[in-house]
């Protein structure tokens, strides 16, 4: 997801976010997320972007063993990640919309979901590259949330020039690097998957 701050910062706590309709707030900030707080609101993104989250949801969708675990996709959904430790009640709350992740079954609940979240993805943009790869990664390993995908794009923004895989390191509660996926993608979790960049993003 790309993010602006919005003209004047504007501030929410937990309490006001988890009160309102979700549809109340998307259309008094439109697409957004909630940083320590702080509204931030979000940009289109581009049809190159939006191909590419599509397609990569759908393969980890076809990639679910009816035999196995109970697991779902989700893109552009909201998740509570772990209060910001600071006194004013503005200045806590972390709310993200991760590009793709992965989850079991359990019923959805934006305050809890994190915890069963199994893998995570996020699609760069111009404006998210630092986000992606620096805040991100580290919030999402925070939560313990075990594999990590970074889908970088070429100089042309049009075409997939690898993506990063990270894995926890579950004794510092951080990635590793894992694999980079040059030609194609190849998990061997949370799912089983195989699919090349150029049918990801291909138009």
């Amino acid at each position: 997801m790309t993010a602006v701050h919005p003209e004047g910062p504007q501030r929410i706590t937990a309490e006001q976010f988890l009160a309102a309709e979700p549809d109340a707030l998307s259309s008094t900030f439109g697409d957004f997320e909630i940083v320590d707080g702080l509204v931030v609101r979000a940009m289109a993104q581009s049809e190159a972007h939006s191909r590419v989250v599509r397609r990569l949801a759908a393969a980890l969708e076809d990639a679910r063993e009816p035999a196995g675990p109970c697991l779902r996709v989700a893109s552009d959904v909201a998740v509570r990640f772990a209060d910001a430790e600071e006194n004013p009640a503005d200045r806590r709350l972390n709310i993200r919309y991760p590009d793709i992740f992965l989850r079991d079954c359990e019923p959805y609940d934006v305050n809890t979901v994190r915890d069963h979240i199994a893998l995570v993805v996020e699609v760069v943009s111009r404006a998210t590259v630092d986000d992606d790869t620096g805040i991100k990664r580290q919030l999402y390993a925070r939560a313990g949330i075990p594999v990590y995908l970074i889908v970088h794009f070429d100089k042309s923004w049009e075409f997939i020039d690898r993506i990063e895989e990270y894995r926890l390191d579950w004794s510092g509660m951080r990635y590793m690097p894992h694999r980079v996926h040059r030609t194609a993608l190849v998990l061997d979790a949370p799912v089983t998957l195989a699919i090349t960049l150029d049918a990801l993003h291909r138009p």
